[in-house]
């Protein structure tokens, strides 16, 4: 974990799907700078009260709300802003990091895991997006509090640009957010919006605990990373606290990729 240097104090955050694994990392993180937070949850309350408590341990721990939030339903995320922007006067940082897996081969794929995984995946994401550039467009900058009207941070994957057999619909979303964050970037930065997304590789979370916790799994999973060791939820969780801070101003419409190297395809190490 970085070591906080409150970055992002007087600021509010929005992370979704952040009561367990990457976004609970990452709603951590952005408490270790400072800024309030809200935890998002669709169905595990428990675990985004359990991300709370952890952040209310924290030495001058900042504000946090916890809001259940189906980021496919557009009433439901209209509802996640209202309520924050009730509770903490507007938005500053906006991190959709909820995602769902429905694998099938593509030709067994149902419709129904097709739709919800880009309902999720990259409808969800559009929807907080499209609701988070209305708050900063409404409030207009803060200068005393960053340099930039707002900060969205879409969390992505690495399979944005690896094709990923019997996962279509996740590779095809994650293709499409690539698309809707620089888009949003090239019509938005104008009226300086920071629009980026992170990448994660292969990242240890109870979600992939059966391929990382036995030895024939991790060396799987290890011989698609050059760095040779799969990342952690930490991991993610520092670079977003980063990119939503000032240090990060200039970067805009880039997709961080956080993968120890997976993109570069070590299978082409010695000529394929």
């Amino acid at each position: 974990m970085q070591k906080p240097n409150k970055r992002l104090e007087n600021q509010t955050c929005i992370i979704t799907g952040s009561s367990s694994g990457l976004g609970a990392s990452i709603a951590k993180s952005i408490a270790k700078e400072g800024a309030n937070v809200v935890i998002n949850y669709h169905s595990d309350k428990e675990g985004a009260e359990e991300v709370a408590h952890e952040i209310s341990k924290q030495s001058n721990a900042p504000e946090t709300l916890i809001i259940k939030c189906d980021v496919s339903k557009e009433d439901e995320v209209k509802d996640l802003f209202k309520q924050t922007i009730s509770k903490f006067g507007t938005v500053d940082i906006c991190i959709p990091n909820s995602g769902i897996q429905k694998d099938y081969p593509l030709h067994e794929m149902p419709l129904s895991a097709w739709q919800q995984v880009i309902d999720v995946n990259l409808t969800g994401q559009f929807l907080c997006a499209k609701e988070a550039l209305n708050e900063f467009l409404r409030r207009g900058m803060r200068p005393e509090v960053s340099k930039s009207i707002g900060k969205l941070i879409h969390i992505s994957s690495v399979h944005e640009i690896i094709p990923w057999a019997g996962h279509a619909n996740y590779a095809a979303a994650k293709g499409g957010l690539k698309m809707l964050m620089e888009s949003i970037c090239q019509g938005y930065a104008p009226q300086k919006v920071r629009c980026n997304s992170i990448a994660p590789g292969a990242i240890k979370t109870d979600i992939n605990k059966d391929v990382w916790d036995n030895k024939e799994g991790l060396e799987k999973v290890l011989k698609l990373i050059p760095y040779d060791r799969m990342g952690v939820p930490d991991d993610i969780g520092s670079v977003a606290s980063w990119l939503a801070s000032d240090e990060s101003e200039y970067v805009n419409g880039t997709t961080l990729f956080v993968d120890g190297g997976m993109t570069c395809y070590p299978g082409f190490t010695e000529n394929g």
